[in-house]
């Protein structure tokens, strides 16, 4: 799988932005001391299962799988982990984060169409 260096850090960086938009969410969107849980606890549950459940030899990731599941499950949760970040910041009210997060995770999968073919396939 050739995915260039550039989109392997854009990558990174948007399970970054991910984790980020959650933890934004969940203080922007309560009040009192559930802010405080929810903008920590949601990004930790985001992470947990990002590095918990995998494809077995997926050559983006270390080839580690503490959980192994189909490549159609972690694709699910790919998605559903980095735009449900994206739609944390628009949630929020960072409605242009959120837009320009949701872009650039279009264009990333856009470019590690090999990446999902593979993912499909396992």
């Amino acid at each position: 799988m050739g995915n260039a260096w550039w989109n392997l850090t854009l990558r990174f960086l948007l399970e970054l932005a991910a984790l980020l938009g959650l933890g934004v969410a969940g203080w922007n969107l309560s009040e009192g001391w559930w802010r405080w849980v929810l903008a920590l606890v949601l990004p930790l549950v985001a992470a947990v299962l990002w590095g918990t459940f995998a494809v077995l030899d997926d050559p983006s990731r270390s080839g580690r799988a503490p959980v192994p599941v189909p490549g159609t499950v972690r694709l699910a949760l790919e998605l559903i982990i980095l735009f449900g970040g994206a739609a944390g910041f628009y949630a929020a009210g960072y409605t242009t984060t959120g837009i320009i997060v949701a872009l650039h995770i279009a264009i990333s999968y856009a470019f590690s169409l090999d990446r999902l073919g593979w993912l499909l396939k396992q």
